[in-house]
């Protein structure tokens, strides 16, 4: 069972805001919905598309390539439920973003 690992500062990820990070050699997309941060599996279930360069509209990712909308709150696909993407815990200890795989 891995541990909460520090990805970044809360100060690095704006509201409204998406990235990418790496946990345990695994690429995770990192999204700031009002203060609150989520983390998913990076890879869009469609095609692969990376989601943390995606555009966030509220809670809502849309994938960079072909438009496949995922809820980051939950991981579910907008699209259909049948390709959700992992959703990772996310902790904030002080001023660091840390998450689990």
């Amino acid at each position: 069972m891995s541990d909460f690992i520090r990805v970044a500062a809360v100060s690095e990820l704006g509201n409204g805001k998406c990235t990418t990070v790496v946990v345990d050699g695994k690429e995770v997309a990192l999204f700031n919905v009002n203060g609150s941060f989520y983390a998913l599996e990076s890879s869009c279930t469609h095609r692969g598309g990376p989601l943390g360069q995606g555009e966030l509209e509220g809670c809502i990712v849309s994938c960079p390539w072909h438009g496949w909308t995922f809820d980051v709150t939950s991981g579910a696909s907008m699209i259909n439920p049948e390709f959700s993407v992992q959703k990772y815990e996310v902790q904030i200890q002080g001023e660091d973003v840390l998450v689990k795989i």
